[in-house]
């Protein structure tokens, strides 16, 4: 799923490690998520958002992402 949590990690200056302090998890889940490789979990998710000033639709750019997956289903 993409989202713009490094864009908004780089934007407030943060490495990996201090992000991941800052939201209680270890810095190889903040490179997982940054990758796209792992979703969090809602309280994750939430956390994120408060740390950047966002929303988590913002963060995890929902609307995009929906639009994918519905077109992925279109054409099944």
């Amino acid at each position: 799923m993409e989202n713009r949590i490094r864009e908004l990690r780089r934007a407030k200056g943060m490495t990996q490690q201090q992000l991941a302090e800052r939201v209680h998890v270890s810095s190889r889940t903040i490179i997982s998520l940054e990758q796209g490789q792992y979703n969090p979990s809602l309280l994750l998710a939430y956390r994120l958002a408060l740390e950047f000033g966002t929303t988590i639709e913002e963060l995890y750019c929902l609307a995009e992402n929906l639009r994918q997956e519905d077109a992925q289903y279109e054409k099944l």
